[in-house]
């Protein structure tokens, strides 16, 4: 259940999933940069829990690689699944994925930040009579275009008790100190 909780996160994020020519089967993709092995390896290491007697494939494209798996029970694994970009159709959690997450809600959000989020150091420049003064601070950023993704985010970081602001209608931060310190505790940066 943990890695199903980690997968779905990555699926709300970068994945897909979308009917072969073969009857009745479907195909999982998650979509990782190739600038992040350690992620790719692990978005296959998760498939691979989730569904252990199928065979996890990557396939190389421009920039990325995509990590997959073919099976009768995508839909039913990932009830989401639908026609249309996942913007542009209402995304909800049906029950036992509720129940999935609010039990993994750590391995949820780092699925979720592993996809379509990053930690950055965020640098600010002050202006003062005496020339100018720089500082800068860690944050996470997420950004996702469906409203509701990111409500499933923010939902996540309030049961954890991590403050969030949303930036605009598409970006959520992660900047005080000990919100970032929760989430370096089981995100950290990525690799």
């Amino acid at each position: 259940m943990r890695e199903y909780a980690y997968l779905l996160g990555l699926y709300l994020g970068d994945g897909h999933i979308a009917k072969t020519h073969r009857e009745s089967v479907y195909r999982l993709e998650i979509t990782c940069a190739d600038a992040w092995p350690g992620l790719i390896d692990r978005a296959a290491e998760a498939i691979a829990k989730v569904m252990p007697e199928h065979m996890v494939g990557r396939r190389q494209s421009r920039g990325c690689t995509n990590v997959g798996v073919y099976s009768k029970h995508l839909p039913c694994l990932f009830p989401q699944h639908g026609p249309g970009r996942k913007h542009e159709r209402k995304i909800a959690l049906v029950t036992w994925q509720q129940e999935i997450v609010d039990e993994f809600t750590e391995e949820f959000v780092r699925g979720l930040i592993h996809s379509d989020g990053c930690r950055s150091i965020n640098r600010i420049r002050r202006q003062f009579k005496s020339g100018d003064r720089w500082y800068e601070y860690p944050r996470y950023n997420f950004t996702n275009v469906s409203l509701d993704i990111q409500r499933l985010f923010t939902d996540a970081l309030d049961r954890l008790g991590i403050a969030w602001a949303q930036m605009n209608k598409k970006n959520i931060s992660v900047a005080k100190r000990e919100a970032v310190a929760r989430l370096d505790e089981f995100v950290g940066p990525k690799y």
